[in-house]
């Protein structure tokens, strides 16, 4: 799954894919500009290389993702806590929370996650 590994300029390009799907070349060329800065040349530079790596389509100037968002979250957020934590979840919650509070919603929703995601 290496291919799903973005650096920072790969992952705002598919946001904005992601963001406006499908949508032309041409429109993603106005998108980049406004929003990244990008030249034409540069967009269709970034483009080339995400299609070759399988994580977009440029199917007759429409353009759409072939990795879904989701599954790039997972594959970083893995990664993370990997690298950082040596795959300890707790680990990263508790470098992560630090001296934060949580609501009382986002930690029923954390409660949530975890007993769905519980073995056994």
């Amino acid at each position: 799954m290496e291919e799903l590994k973005l650096c920072e300029s790969d992952h705002r390009f598919m946001n904005i894919i992601w963001d406006h799907e499908p949508l032309s070349s041409g429109k993603l060329v106005s998108l980049c500009l406004e929003i990244l800065g990008w030249k034409k040349s540069t967009t269709y530079t970034m483009l080339k290389r995400l299609c070759e790596r399988g994580l977009v389509q440029n199917e007759n100037g429409t353009v759409s993702s072939l990795a879904a968002r989701d599954d790039v979250r997972a594959f970083e957020s893995e990664r993370i806590v990997e690298r950082t934590f040596g795959g300890s979840l707790p680990g990263f919650l508790a470098a992560f929370l630090g001296g934060k509070t949580i609501s009382d919603e986002e930690a029923a929703e954390l409660k949530r996650l975890i007993d769905e995601h519980r073995e056994g």
